[in-house]
């Protein structure tokens, strides 16, 4: 097939530091060039890739100090995806609604993953206006404010076999791994650490929007022993720091639409310890992967039962469930279905399907 990735400006494809809905697209891009389709890349001109790239601007917008307005890139690269829509047989949006009023004037097929949370308020009105778009859910948990979307299927995200080496805990802490936003449950962490009384490290991303909350909150709760922020880490250095973990801490308090590190982990053998919010139920096996709580009292019995995780079983599951090629296999069904077809029938959620064939595995084992 001849398949356009449009992604996000933000960050490079795969990102340099921080970023998950471009390395995804880059998990995704790659897997579908060595299954040999005909793959165009519009992203960032500081990407790497083995597609070929369109680039509407140099290098990424977050770590650009020349960027001002962000916006006024990705119209330019909507209009470059326009200009060559004929060359392709389906363009694949993530970019959230940004294309959306373009979206009538295509000639051929297209989709949208959509990949953030979708419970903002301001979110239902477009969505409704745009209620035709076909689009993709990432978890069957990000649905739920808006179940009658033109949903086309929900596709788990996939990381390439073998992307991290099995890891042993040795480490002996907790790691935190992620945002320093609100929402992301950080405050949360370094509390069970501490009462557990086990170090626990924090590589972690301080957005501009959230500054005010770190230096207000967390800011004064990283001055104890057990506590060390390391930063923003790039992909060169997860390896290492979530395989010496103990146990991922992800506690966290918002509809969570997949999140992304809690595979990335589990692909070291590295256990997780979640609140069962949005996605989560759908990618940790409870007493397989991690352990499911509902509060800092729970998440502390689990800190003393991380020792009865099989690490290379949870990395097994990780791979035999998140890998790159079932992702890349379930976005091409739903390419197929939606080129054969002008007005595709909702299909029962691929999501679903997984999480049944890893209840069937659970009931065997």
């Amino acid at each position: 097939m001849r398949i356009a990735q449009v992604a996000p400006l933000y960050e490079s494809v795969p990102p340099k530091l921080y970023g998950g809905t471009e390395r995804v697209v880059s998990w995704l891009t790659e897997e579908l060039v060595r299954d040999g389709h005909e793959v165009t890349l519009f992203a960032s001109g500081d990407s790497l890739t083995t597609a070929r790239l369109v680039a509407p601007c140099k290098k990424a917008l977050r770590l650009d100090p020349d960027c001002v307005d962000q916006v006024a890139h990705h119209i330019i690269m909507l209009d470059q995806v326009f200009s060559e829509e004929k060359n392709f047989d389906i363009i694949h949006y993530h970019v959230d609604y940004l294309h959306f009023p373009f979206s009538r004037q295509h000639q051929v097929a297209t989709v949208t993953t959509l990949h953030g949370s979708l419970d903002l308020p301001d979110l239902v009105p477009v969505y409704q206006h745009f209620k035709a778009v076909p689009v993709i859910s990432i978890s069957d948990a990000q649905r739920e404010p808006i179940p009658w979307a033109n949903w086309q299927g929900t596709v788990h995200h996939g990381m390439p076999r073998n992307y991290f080496p099995l890891g042993n805990g040795k480490g002996g802490y907790l790691a935190f791994l992620g945002r320093t936003s609100p929402e992301k449950g950080l405050d949360q962490a370094i509390e069970i650490a501490k009462r557990a009384g086990v170090p626990l490290k924090i590589a972690a991303k301080i957005d501009r929007v959230d500054v005010g909350y770190f230096e207000a909150v967390i800011e004064p709760m990283l001055d104890h022993p057990l506590i060390e922020f390391i930063g923003e880490i790039g992909q060169s250095e997860k390896g290492a720091f979530l395989g010496n973990a103990a146990g991922l801490l992800f506690p966290i308090n918002w509809r969570e639409p997949f999140g992304l590190v809690m595979i990335e982990a589990m692909a070291c053998g590295t256990p997780v310890i979640a609140y069962p919010m949005g996605s989560v139920p759908e990618v940790i096996q409870d007493g397989i992967t991690g352990f499911l709580v509902h509060d800092v009292e729970g998440a502390l019995k689990a800190v003393n039962r991380l020792g009865e995780i099989n690490r290379r079983k949870c990395q097994w599951q990780c791979e035999q469930y998140f890998n790159a090629e079932r992702m890349a296999q379930d976005y091409l069904n739903i390419y197929r279905r939606m080129t054969r077809s002008e007005s595709p029938s909702i299909p029962v959620s691929d999501g679903v399907l997984s999480c049944l064939k890893i209840a069937s595995h659970n009931s065997t084992t």
